[in-house]
């Protein structure tokens, strides 16, 4: 039986942040919606001390950015983008269309379609998020996505130029220092200066997430990414400096972020407790990490690999990585995280920033039922049908019957005037 050695706040203080969250991002969403333009300003001098004359950056002022970006930086950008481009296109390369006759003269197909504008977030406010611009709006481009907003908040008073660099590289067509709520809905609302989009995505803190929640169905979104989480399952060949290296290097996200081991040791699990408090004295993001680990760490012991795959899909994180002797059990038999990192070769910041998987991936238990950013998320799978008149009697028949069972005599009439107008004898049954 899984025993929790360590846990972190409750469920009723989750909720009840959750519950502040919520309030503070409506309001925001309904002054946008009444006041567009002078909103978003309002928003962005509040929260970011940034009101600009323009959001937009014009070209001229992208190529500055970019020019001012040492040389050996965009090399290390552009090999990162490297790697999520063939990821991300062999991925595409993997959905075909498909045409098929499913009976004489009964044509049926689907094509992949992309979604024809987009809103990319690239967080930036605690930290230079630079990668997630690769990941969202590199991977739109290569789904095809005609155009792609992106937003990033400015950093330190200004806008970042790495962060614009990758935004540039990756193929953005409009490129804002904007970030927060306000970003969010400009791009999924509309203002006079910031035409709307179809699709918001990419990942971003509590409020972020929530703006996104509440706007999809007016727009589409990719999952609702908001703080970043870990799951480290080990067994006894873990060593414990590797697994608060892990633990510790996604906490500094921010202070809500959870980090969890699941483990089959408990002499592990001791040694890791000890280590975390080591590795704080010289971290120099402890004061995030620490909090994480302090109100959202969790240490749970099972006693066997069968329990640890049960509590981790239970648990459904992000990102989970596998320090066990055989990894591979764990990519055979899990159904439930973001994404999987196995043995100690790899780990989550190889994801996060340059080995070529996606690292906008699903939070606080979505990953029981979605995957994380990919290129298939820009594309809508959509259907067509295409009948000679003599299938088109055949099928009416049938669709005929059905339609009086359902009492649906309009739905009937469709089925009969095909019936009358294409039928050279009555149809076989």
């Amino acid at each position: 039986m899984a025993t929790e050695l360590k846990t972190g706040i409750t469920a009723a203080a989750s909720r009840a942040a959750d519950a502040a969250v919520r309030g503070t991002v409506e309001g925001i969403l309904r002054d946008v919606e009444a006041r567009g333009d002078a909103a978003v300003r309002a928003y962005s001098e509040q929260f970011d001390g940034w009101s600009p004359p323009d959001f937009r950056l014009s070209p001229a002022a992208v190529a500055e950015l970019v020019e001012r970006v040492d040389p050996a930086v965009r090399r290390d950008i552009e090999f990162a983008q490297r790697q999520i481009r063939t990821f991300a296109e062999a991925q595409r390369d993997a959905l075909r269309d498909v045409e098929i006759e499913t009976i004489p003269g009964v044509t049926l197909g689907h094509r992949h379609i992309p979604v024809q504008s987009v809103g990319c977030y690239i967080p930036g406010g605690r930290y230079p998020m630079i990668a997630s611009a690769h990941m969202s709006i590199l991977t739109a481009k290569v789904a095809g996505v005609p155009r792609v907003a992106a937003c990033t908040p400015p950093y330190q008073g200004r806008a970042h130029a790495e962060t614009i660099a990758a935004m540039a590289m990756a193929g953005a067509d409009d490129i804002y220092v904007l970030g927060g709520v306000q970003a969010i809905a400009a791009m999924g609302i509309g203002t006079a200066s910031i035409a709307p989009v179809d699709m918001l995505v990419g990942p971003g803190n509590a409020y972020v997430a929530e703006a996104k929640r509440q706007l999809f169905g007016r727009v589409g979104i990719d999952l609702l990414a908001g703080p970043t989480e870990i799951l480290v399952i080990a067994d006894d060949t873990a060593d414990a400096e590797m697994v608060a290296t892990d633990l510790l290097g996604q906490a500094e996200h921010g202070p809500t972020s959870p980090a969890v081991l699941v483990t089959t040791s408990r002499a592990l699990a001791e040694a890791v407790v000890g280590e975390i408090a080591r590795q704080l004295e010289v971290l120099p993001t402890a004061d995030l990490a620490g909090a994480a680990w302090r109100d959202y760490g969790r240490i749970v012991l099972v006693e066997s690999e069968d329990e640890a795959v049960r509590v981790a899909d239970d648990i459904a994180s992000e990102h989970v990585e596998v320090l066990t002797r055989d990894p591979q059990v764990f990519l055979d038999r899990m159904t439930n995280y973001g994404s999987l990192f196995l043995g100690p070769e790899t780990n989550v910041a190889y994801g996060d920033k340059v080995i070529g998987t996606n690292h906008i991936l699903p939070t606080r238990r979505a990953a029981r039922y979605t995957g994380g950013l990919w290129v298939g998320k820009f594309l809508k799978t959509v259907t067509y049908q295409r009948v000679t008149p003599e299938a088109s009697a055949l099928i009416g028949d049938y669709c005929s019957r059905l339609c009086a069972i359902e009492r649906f005599w309009g739905h009937k009439e469709q089925a009969d005037l095909r019936v009358r107008r294409y039928a050279r004898a009555p149809a076989n049954r």
